[in-house]
């Protein structure tokens, strides 16, 4: 089997969010178990496994590991394994690539710089609103202050594709000392679909951004995460039913990864159609190495 390794939402290498991707003939053989072993084997957050390089309903049949799990839909594999298969598999320039997941299909559309992929991005299914939480359950677990918290805006679950629960907080100090008590954090996912959490802040480490994100998951074995398509999916959909950037649509850039070393830049774009949120998320994608398993 051939593997890449992309950084996904990465302004340069080494950045982003690593990302395993697995095609050729051998992926087709393997088992849930031995994509979940090799997933393992490799540790990243996210690993992915393109099952042919011959499309099926237009769309590619893609299959999403983390260390610990099988995973419906994530946002930043979704980008990757469509840049290795527009690079390495289809050898040309296209419009756009589908994805054919646990979910359903799932497009990535191009932007070129001269015959380079410059930005991806991926249309996401329209988020769905889940139970509200409690201010002081949510400071007690991220070891936070209530008032720390933003209660002009709602805790709430979103999902995408993937669950999370989008907090709110006023600014990037109470964002950069936030801290997961795993005990209260355990026993508050026993009462939750989402699992994972992201929270954010309207205050950026660089002043071309618009908001500041850190993500926790836990749950998935990943204890904080660097860039995260799918949960910046749930805070897109969440900004626009809210009103939180003061307009009907937005187009803003999310920071995230600062805290751990891995700065990443996403793209959010949303806005109300016909009673339902279109969410895209867009962001680079660069090719760090390629080799062979055996």
């Amino acid at each position: 089997m051939n593997f890449y390794i992309v950084d996904v939402f990465a302004e340069s290498k080494y950045a982003g969010n690593q990302l395993a991707v697995f095609c050729g003939a051998g992926v087709a053989e393997l088992s849930e178990a031995e994509m979940l072993l090799i997933a393992r084997e490799i540790n990243y957050s996210e690993t992915t496994f393109i099952r042919s390089p011959n499309p099926r309903n237009n769309g590619y049949d893609v299959r999403i590991f983390t260390p610990k799990k099988e995973l419906p839909f994530a946002g930043h594999p979704t980008l990757g394994t469509a840049f290795v298969l527009q690079q390495e598999i289809i050898g040309q320039k296209v419009d756009r690539v589908i994805l054919n997941l646990a979910i359903g299909q799932i497009p990535v559309t191009f932007n070129y710089r001269h015959e380079s992929a410059d930005i991806l991005w991926m249309r996401q299914n329209s988020p769905t609103f889940g139970q509200v939480l409690p201010t002081e359950t949510l400071a007690n677990v991220l070891n936070l202050k209530p008032d720390e918290i933003d209660a002009n805006f709602p805790i709430q679950e979103v999902s995408t594709g993937v669950p999370f629960i989008i907090v709110p907080l006023k600014t990037l100090a109470s964002l950069k000392k936030a801290q997961v008590n795993l005990e209260k954090y355990f026993e508050l996912i026993n009462t939750t679909a989402a699992k994972e959490f992201l929270i954010f802040c309207p205050e950026t480490y660089s002043d071309v951004n618009d908001l500041n994100v850190r993500v926790f998951a836990h749950s998935l074995g990943i204890p904080e995460d660097p860039a995260t398509g799918s949960a910046n999916g749930c805070l897109a959909g969440y900004l626009v039913e809210y009103d939180y950037c003061g307009e009907a649509k937005i187009d803003v850039r999310v920071e995230q990864g600062y805290e751990i070393g891995r700065p990443s830049l996403l793209l959010l774009k949303a806005q109300r159609n016909q009673g339902e949120i279109e969410v895209l998320v867009g962001g680079k994608v660069v090719m760090v190495a390629k080799g062979e398993f055996v």
